[in-house]
C-alpha cells in the first residue's frame, strides 16, 4: 500500500468545486482508494466544515486547509486567491515533511506526493526541500493541467526537486516553451460514466427534441470555450432552414453577458429553464417540449443523470474550446454514447469521425456541415458512438492509474 498525497486548490466541498481539476482530484481520490492505497487530499476547503476528516474506514484523510482565510473569502475556493498561496506556500510543507509523511512511513508505507498546478508549485518545492533534509525518500511529482499562472512558476527550481508531469502532448508543449522536458500522464474518468444510459431517459429528451437538430454545450462562460463559435454555427444553421436548437449551461462572469448579446444580436430566441434540485431526465425532457426557442438556458444546476442522458440524445456536445489542455469533457460524452464535438489542441484520444467530431476551422458554418454528413449515414452516427464509448473504457482512472504507479516506481528508485 502506498500513501499517496494529493495537494491541490479544489477538492470536494461545493466551496472548493470550481471546475475540471476538483473533478480531476475527487475521482482520483475515489480510484486510488478503490484500488487499494491510503490517499490524504489537502486542499482549500469550505471554512465551515471540519479541518480534517476520515472517508472509507480511513482510507481516505482530507484536510481543509487555509479555512481561516476562506473565513473571510466566502464566494469559493479563488475568493482571496493571493493570500491563500501565500499562506498555503508557507504552511503546507513543514506539515506534510514533518507530519503527514513521517506518519506514513512509521505505518510501512511509502509516500507519494502529487502537486497540481501553479498555486502549489512553492509548496511542492518547499516540501521536497524539507524532505531531502529529513532523509525521506518520498517522491514528488508536479502536474500542469493548464497554463494558468506559468509565470508565476520557479521552473528552473521546480525541475530540480520534483518530476514534471502534464495531462496531454498539447501541454507538454506548452511546458516545453519553459525550458521543461514534461512526462504526459492523461487525465481519466470515473468509472460510473461507463454505465449504460437507461434507453428511457435518452428517448424522452429525444422525444423532446421533436426531429431538430438538437447540440448541448456545457461549459464556463469563458471565451476560450468558443461560446460565441457555438451561437454564430447556430445562427448559420436557422439561416440554412434547419431549425437548430442549443441547450446550453454556463457560469457566473463577465463573458455571459457577452455571449447573450450575441444571442440577440444573432435574433435567436431565447427561454430560460430553471428545475428543482431533484429534476431527472423526464422533467428536463418535459422543460425542453414545452419551449420552442433557438436556445434554451438551464438556469439551474444539472444533476449527473438527466446531463448524460443529454448527453446520449443530443445530436453532438460542443465541447470544442479555444485552447483545451485535456478536453474532460469529451471523454464524459463519449461515455454516454454520445458524439463530441472536439477542438484541435489537449484531445489527444479524438480521431476525426472515428470516435469524434474534431472542429477543424472558425468558420460556424462547419457545425451544419458536420451535421448534415452525419445526418446522411445513420451507419457512421452508430459508429462514432460505439468507437466514442470503446475510447472512454480506455480513459477510465483504473487503465490510466498503471502508468501513474510506474512513473511513481521509476521516481521511487531516482530518488536520493
Amino acid at each position: 500500500m502506498s500513501n499517496v498525497v494529493l495537494v491541490a486548490f479544489e477538492g470536494p466541498d461545493s466551496y472548493a468545486l470550481v471546475g475540471g481539476l476538483g473533478t480531476r482530484m475527487n475521482d482520483l481520490a475515489a480510484a486510488l482508494v478503490a484500488r487499494g492505497h491510503r490517499v490524504h487530499h489537502l486542499f482549500v476547503g469550505d471554512p465551515a466544515l471540519p479541518a480534517r476528516e476520515e472517508r472509507d474506514d480511513g482510507a481516505l484523510v482530507l484536510e481543509r486547509w487555509c479555512q481561516w482565510l476562506s473565513a473571510h473569502h466566502p464566494k469559493d475556493v479563488y475568493d482571496g486567491e493571493w493570500a491563500k498561496v501565500d499562506d498555503f506556500s508557507r504552511s503546507v510543507p513543514p506539515h506534510l515533511a514533518n507530519d503527514v509523511v513521517p506518519a506514513a512511513t512509521a505505518r510501512g508505507e511509502r509516500s507519494v506526493l502529487l502537486f497540481e498546478d501553479w498555486q502549489t508549485a512553492p509548496a511542492a518545492i518547499g516540501t521536497a526541500t524539507l524532505l531531502a533534509a529529513r532523509g525521506e525518500r518520498a517522491p514528488v511529482l508536479w502536474n500542469a493541467n493548464n497554463t494558468y499562472g506559468f509565470s508565476e512558476v520557479d521552473f528552473a527550481l521546480l525541475r530540480r526537486v520534483a518530476s514534471i508531469t502534464t495531462i496531454s502532448h498539447y501541454m507538454r508543449g506548452e511546458i516545453a516553451r519553459m525550458g521543461v522536458d514534461a512526462a504526459v500522464l492523461p487525465n481519466g474518468i470515473a468509472e460510473r460514466w461507463l454505465r449504460p444510459v437507461p434507453p428511457g431517459d435518452a428517448a424522452a429528451l429525444r422525444a423532446a427534441f421533436a426531429g431538430r437538430p438538437t447540440f448541448v454545450k456545457v461549459a464556463r462562460f469563458d471565451p476560450d470555450k468558443r461560446w460565441l463559435w457555438a451561437v454564430d454555427a447556430i445562427a448559420a444553421m436557422r439561416d440554412a432552414g434547419r431549425a437548430p436548437r442549443l441547450v446550453m449551461r454556463g457560469s457566473r462572469g463577465d463573458h455571459a453577458q457577452v455571449v447573450m448579446d450575441r444571442i440577440a444580436v444573432r435574433g435567436l430566441s431565447l427561454q430560460r429553464i430553471a428545475l428543482p434540485a431533484t429534476a431527472g431526465p423526464r422533467d428536463l425532457a418535459a422543460a425542453l417540449a414545452a419551449t420552442t426557442a433557438e436556445i434554451v438556458l438551464l438556469d439551474s444546476f444539472v444533476h449527473e443523470r438527466p446531463l448524460r442522458a443529454l448527453y446520449a440524445a443530443a445530436d453532438g456536445v460542443l465541447a470544442n474550446s479555444e485552447r483545451e489542455p485535456f478536453g474532460l469533457v469529451g471523454l464524459e460524452v463519449m461515455a454516454c454514447g454520445g458524439i463530441a464535438y472536439v477542438g484541435r489542441t489537449g484531445e489527444d484520444y479524438a480521431i476525426p469521425f472515428g470516435n469524434a467530431v474534431v472542429v477543424q476551422s472558425d468558420d460556424p458554418r462547419e457545425l451544419m456541415t458536420a451535421q448534415r454528413t452525419l445526418a446522411a449515414r445513420p451507419e457512421l452516427v452508430r459508429a462514432l458512438r460505439a468507437e466514442g464509448r470503446n475510447t472512454a473504457k480506455r480513459y477510465a482512472w483504473p487503465r490510466v492509474l498503471e502508468a501513474y504507479e510506474a512513473l511513481w516506481d521509476v521516481a521511487l528508485e531516482l530518488a536520493p
